[in-house]
């Protein structure tokens, strides 16, 4: 079981890079127009990671300098591929719909919780409705891509 969890971590690390890559690519094709009506929905001007860690150290106390935040950064990102990808190892084959479409639905779950319901609730993202549609498309084609490169990667490791 650990092993597995294992597999999968490393997995969800690489699919985190792959959906990186694609939406980064699907970045640079936004329009101005477009990218100024995100960055208007992001709640202070940021990221909902850069919001996440603004929660969190104002919960303790505790200011990031810049690398401390620039690191904390990429360990938020990541860990958001990493620890689900532990969990879907351990699942994809005991709820056969999780694993369907070779992590397509996995991918569509974590882009309808995380980007289109969890960010809002905890209030790191805007409303849903204050983003254009090419933000939510990009979302969810990132999330797909990482879902299917993490079941292909958990494939790949036999796990």
């Amino acid at each position: 079981m650990i092993g597995t969890m294992i597999r999968g971590a490393a997995a969800g690390g690489v699919a985190t890079w792959v959906m990186d890559a694609l939406t980064t690519g699907l970045m640079a094709d936004q329009s101005k127009v477009e990218a100024a009506r995100e960055k208007a929905a992001q709640p202070h001007g940021k990221s909902s990671v850069d919001n996440f860690i603004d929660l969190v150290s104002e919960q303790l106390a505790w200011t990031p300098d810049a690398d401390q935040r620039a690191k904390l950064q990429q360990g938020i990102h990541y860990g958001l591929g990493v620890m689900p990808g532990a969990f879907y190892a351990l699942l994809r084959n005991r709820i056969p719909f999780l694993g369907a479409g070779n992590g397509l639905v996995y991918g569509f779950l974590l882009w309808a919780i995380n980007d289109e319901y969890l960010a809002t609730r905890l209030g790191i993202a805007g409303p849903v409705d204050a983003y254009p549609t090419e933000t939510h498309l990009r979302g969810l084609a990132g999330h797909i891509a990482l879902g299917i490169t993490t079941d292909t990667a958990l494939d790949l490791l036999r796990a």
